[in-house]
């Protein structure tokens, strides 16, 4: 069974789009599905009931105040009973195929990851990653410090790497799926699948424009907070701190520029 994880935040425009993408799924195991309320100040609570009493589909719905998103995630992974988890935003789809094509990677029996992405629509393998072998990219430590390519809806795992990794960081706020990437990356096995089989944010650019991506500068303020963690932890020295620090600066400033230019287009 797969446990999927949904927290909702003021998403009641978008939120039946996304329990209808896990009710369509090829895939013919169970699901149970957690959707958990995050003090929304709109009807998204009231529209995820109506679906349940109207749906087929195993779903909880978990009510808290408003404590952030990896608190929310976190409610939920304590109630799960599947033996994978998949996480999914409430303003994303996934594709039909999606959890079929993954879960035939994870359960052959050649394969010994823990951790799978896919794409997202329209999105590329970059640099630090590759695709290699059976059309997966490897996820490292190394290379998640470079360049998060790991959208959180894209994601399913065993389950038991909460018993290795421990959960999500409710001190996180912004770039908390990269800090928990990264603790995974430590004692887990990662890849993507390169394969585009979620739709993102209604078709939105990934930054800049909704949801938690859209405050750039409380983004880059995650990045450079786990940056911080990841040297007090003795998991880089100073010197890899520094460059790392530089980089994320320009990576920045980069994403400002760009950003600026597409809302001159009307992007």
């Amino acid at each position: 069974m797969i446990s999927v994880v949904i927290p909702l935040y003021n998403a009641e425009t978008s939120i039946e789009k996304t329990l209808d993408s896990i009710k369509n799924q090829t895939w013919k195991g169970d699901f149970e599905i957690f959707v958990v309320n995050d003090g929304s100040t709109d009807e998204s609570a009231a529209v995820v009931e109506n679906y349940i009493k109207q749906s087929s589909l195993n779903i909880q719905l978990l009510n808290q105040e408003n404590l952030g998103v990896s608190a929310a995630r976190n409610s939920a992974l304590r109630r799960a009973t599947g033996e994978y988890i998949a996480l999914l935003d409430a303003d994303d789809e996934w594709l039909p195929e999606k959890t079929e094509r993954q879960m035939e990677i994870l359960e052959d029996h050649n394969s010994d990851l823990d951790f799978l992405g896919c794409l997202r629509k329209n999105q590329k393998i970059l640099w630090p990653f590759r695709v290699e072998k059976n059309n997966l990219a490897e996820v490292t430590f190394r290379k998640l410090l470079l360049r998060n390519e790991v959208q959180p809806s894209t994601v399913i795992f065993r389950k038991e790497i909460i018993k290795k990794t421990g959960f999500f960081g409710e001190n996180f706020r912004f770039a908390e799926d990269l800090n928990f990437w990264l603790r995974v990356s430590e004692n887990c096995k990662m890849a993507i699948l390169n394969e585009e089989l979620i739709f993102a944010g209604d078709g939105k650019r990934s930054f800049g424009v909704s949801g938690l991506s859209a405050n750039l500068v409380e983004m880059e303020k995650g990045f450079q907070r786990n940056l911080r963690e990841i040297w007090a932890k003795k998991k880089i020295g100073f010197a890899q701190f520094a460059a790392y620090f530089v980089f994320y600066k320009m990576k920045f400033l980069v994403r400002l520029s760009r950003n600026f230019y597409f809302k001159l287009q009307g992007r």
